[in-house]
């Protein structure tokens, strides 16, 4: 058989039902209005640091949402603080305080 180099990827399935979502719910009582995010993607469009790193707040929400913080802190980094994504927000999410309560949440063990 012919060898062509492709091979079957790994799955990027999460499995919701083995994750462990205290530290979202932790996150949603400090921060209410993040339950609130409906994923438009306002926040990304005029983030200041997206222009300058590989930093996405829609997939930050995404993964803290998905419990998954491996390489989350070292993501979030990355954010400038700048709070434009909070005041383009329609669904008035306060993302700028949202960033800062999952830097202490993950640095927190």
């Amino acid at each position: 058989m012919i060898n062509f180099g492709y091979s079957i990827a790994q799955t990027r399935v999460v499995n919701l039902d083995n994750c462990n979502f205290d530290k979202l719910e932790q996150l949603e009582k400090i921060v209410p209005s993040f339950k609130r995010c409906m994923n438009c993607g306002a926040c990304t469009a005029t983030c200041s640091a997206q222009q300058f790193t590989g930093f996405n707040i829609r997939k930050i929400k995404s993964m803290y949402q998905q419990a998954q913080y491996d390489k989350l802190a070292k993501e979030l980094e990355q954010c400038m603080l700048c709070g434009k994504c909070t005041l383009v927000c329609p669904r008035g999410v306060s993302l700028r305080p949202a960033v800062m309560n999952m830097r202490k949440i993950l640095n927190t063990k």
